[in-house]
């Protein structure tokens, strides 16, 4: 499928907090509250995009990225005539390599970028009035998700209500007391029954750690475990891991280039790999990606945890390359996630329908949610 060019006229991000009554926790840190950065795109023929960025840490990250995409980015997109969606990301990612690496900011720059592309892709499919997810090759609707997000503290309740609101896949955050942590794996066992359980370590644990405490977790039937030890650490050390333990070990929402995902796909290590469209690459890099872990024999879970406007674009992701993974859906409370995710929100056993609406499908009323806007 083709379209012809269109150029961008105007390009603007908005930021937003909603305060939490119950903190996020994590083995890194917590968040006192949710952050999100909307992106909206439009081409000087009128159609209009929406996308999201990153911004979950630090603190302060989601008014920085918005003064980096109104500042920085958004001065070199507009007038830019485009012959496709991936040439803004490319236009915006060579253009801005040399400031990143100046400034020291890589990581913001490539968020910021991601949330930009994830717009100018929905604009892309709008402009052809099709939905994204069958733009990207998708040929169903009907995706399995998961509930992510559940602390060490209340995590039965957490994991019960999951459960009630159709869910039959979750997750448990770990990297804490190991007895605490086995003790809340087991109840979550129990209430998930033969339904996938996974655990996720947040980068938590020193590779001594985790080879110590990783096959402890065995008799938990895991899905997977997710990040036991830092992205960064050397692939000898991840190798050492996956020899002692049964279970998959995943990881890739911390892999932030192509070559790092060519290093993962072509080893025996990860089983599910997990990039986040919003932190880095956004469509433009990770569809193929995505198609490329399909081909190398592991599983595609798109990784997710920010806003509505994210998510929606994450689950298009996964119903257009297949496969068999799971969407990561956030448990806790977020009114910035559940009024901008369309679909997502209506989970029946275990899985979500998305629609046939152009592009995402959804057109954000941001007038709803302007007590929270912060930038």
């Amino acid at each position: 499928m083709t379209s012809s060019p269109f150029s961008i006229r105007s390009l603007q991000a908005f930021g937003y907090r909603y305060p939490l009554t119950t903190p996020v926790i994590t083995s890194f840190g917590r968040m006192a509250d949710r952050p999100a950065v909307f992106v909206r795109v439009e081409d000087t023929d009128g159609h209009v995009g929406w996308g999201e960025v990153w911004c979950n840490f630090p603190a302060p990250g989601a008014e920085h990225r918005v003064r980096l995409v109104n500042e920085v980015l958004a001065p070199a997109l507009v007038g830019f005539k485009a012959q496709g969606p991936s040439a803004a990301f490319e236009r915006l990612t060579q253009g801005t390599s040399v400031l990143a690496l100046q400034s020291g900011e890589a990581g913001p720059f490539a968020q910021s970028i991601a949330g930009i592309d994830l717009a100018i892709w929905d604009l892309h499919a709008r402009r052809q009035n099709v939905a994204l997810w069958r733009l990207l090759g998708g040929s169903r609707n009907r995706i399995k998700v998961y509930a992510s997000g559940i602390n060490p503290a209340g995590s039965e309740r957490a994991a019960e209500a999951a459960l009630a609101r159709g869910y039959r896949a979750l997750k448990l955050k770990i990297g804490f007391d190991p007895a605490a942590d086995r003790a809340n794996l087991a109840a979550l066992r129990r209430l998930v029954g033969e339904g996938l359980l996974a655990a996720d370590v947040n980068q938590g644990w020193t590779v001594a750690q985790a080879l110590e405490l990783a096959p402890q977790l065995e008799a938990f039937g895991l899905g997977w475990l997710e990040e036991p030890i830092r992205a960064d650490r050397p692939r000898q050390e991840w190798k050492q891991l996956r020899q002692k333990v049964g279970f998959p070990l995943a990881a890739g929402e911390n892999i932030a280039s192509h070559a790092g995902f060519a290093e993962v796909l072509g080893e025996r290590i990860l089983g599910v790999v997990q990039p986040d469209i919003a932190k880095w690459g956004g469509l433009s890099a990770c569809a193929g990606i995505a198609r490329d872990i399909l081909q190398s024999g592991k599983m595609f879970c798109p990784h997710y945890l920010g806003a509505g406007i994210g998510l929606l674009a994450s689950a298009h992701l996964l119903a257009g390359i297949g496969g068999d993974g799971l969407l990561e859906v956030d448990c806790n409370e977020n009114p910035l996630r559940d009024r901008f995710c369309g679909p997502v929100l209506d989970v029946r056993d275990g899985a979500i329908e998305l629609g046939d609406g152009p592009g995402l499908g959804l057109k954000p009323d941001l007038a709803s949610i302007e007590q929270y806007r912060t930038a």
